[in-house]
């Protein structure tokens, strides 16, 4: 059974930090495309960062150069530090793995999402 756990959202003031975590199980995350999306109340899950299994990182242009997204394999671990948080970025995270198996067949998974709140 594949379980992707989030961690680590809570209440921060703007311009404060936070760094989420993604531990894995049931899957090897080295050969997985991990991800980080988010939503806002009223919204659609949003794309926020991505790390392939080469390490290549992709990140919405709303957060390039405040979030970080980074793998520990040998931890099964995604992170996803958040700088010089905004209001705006107040939404549930979520944890995403992916893996392509090819002939058009993938494997996706996510987690249940941890709420940050970017409030005075």
């Amino acid at each position: 059974q594949v379980q992707l756990v989030e961690s680590g959202g809570a209440l921060v003031q703007p311009g404060g930090s936070l760094r989420l975590s993604c531990a894995a199980s049931g899957i090897t995350i080295n050969i997985f495309s991990m991800g980080w999306y988010r939503q806002a109340p009223g919204k659609e899950r949003e794309l926020v960062a991505t790390i392939t299994s080469a390490d290549r990182t992709n990140y919405a242009d709303s957060v390039k150069g405040r979030f970080a997204i980074s793998r520990d394999n040998a931890k099964n671990t995604v992170y996803l530090q958040m700088n010089s948080l905004k209001p705006e970025d107040t939404a549930v995270y979520y944890c995403n793995a992916e893996y392509y198996r090819g002939l058009g067949s993938w494997n996706k998974y996510w987690g249940q999402g941890t709420q940050v709140t970017v409030s005075s």
